[in-house]
């Protein structure tokens, strides 16, 4: 497979986890999914058989939460459907377009843990979990010594990288942070020779605009679902 194949963003999820995320996978038979403390991101193979929505059942445990991203299989009847949103893919055509000057943008970690759950709590960005930050480099914006802001990457099909959790402070909205993020990350993202890519909800109109003025078109448009396990 090439470098930036198009083909493995219509399974993000188990690209990932079969791929650059493999050694954060819990497998069972064709299922697969992160530890609960990273993502609650699940997938199963293509046309799903029943036994692969057992073992799916069995990772997760009972009553728990698989999110199914934007896989288009259904799970049998007694998963409880928990949401439905509709969503658009986008990536980033080519290989120019990044800035190279991100001044004032740091690299977060495991000491960052804590702020950056407190603003993801603020903003809610999407899920974000207390080992999220394993699934890539994650970026932020101090405002005297304080988290404003911040975007990482999330989900690794091979040969791209997902950008996520892009988020800014009320208090420190307008002033181009998320776009220095967004272009930062681009930047690694691009350096490494892998592509990037993103997810937004259908009615974050706003962030839509931001991200075509950064560069990205609209490769398909999805629907994000979540199940319980019965």
């Amino acid at each position: 497979m090439t470098s930036g194949d198009a083909a493995v963003l219509d399974d993000p999820v188990g690209e990932s986890l079969r791929g650059p995320h493999t050694a954060l996978a819990r497998r069972r038979g064709r299922a697969a999914t992160y530890p609960s403390d990273v993502s609650t991101f699940s997938a199963v193979a293509p046309a799903p058989e029943a036994a692969d929505w057992d073992d799916l059942a069995r990772l997760l445990g009972p009553g728990r939460l698989a999110d199914m991203f934007s896989g288009e299989a259904t799970p049998p009847p007694d998963w409880e459907p928990v949401f439905v949103l509709e969503g658009r893919q986008m990536i980033r055509p080519g290989n120019g377009g990044a800035d190279h000057t991100h001044t004032g943008v740091v690299e977060l970690g495991a000491a960052d843990v804590p702020e950056m759950l407190d603003l993801v709590a603020r903003t809610r960005p999407g899920p974000f979990w207390p080992r999220t930050h394993e699934l890539g480099t994650y970026l932020g914006v101090r405002v005297d010594g304080r988290l404003v802001a911040m975007a990482g990457e999330r989900l690794r099909p091979p040969g791209w990288a997902e950008i996520s959790a892009v988020c800014t402070a009320p208090e420190a909205r307008g002033q181009g942070h998320a776009a220095r993020l967004v272009n930062a990350l681009a930047a690694r993202i691009l350096s490494r020779h892998d592509r990037p890519f993103l997810h937004v909800a259908e009615a974050n109109t706003a962030a839509i605009a931001l991200y075509e003025r950064l560069g990205f078109e609209t490769r398909t448009h999805v629907v994000f679902r979540g199940f319980r396990t019965p």
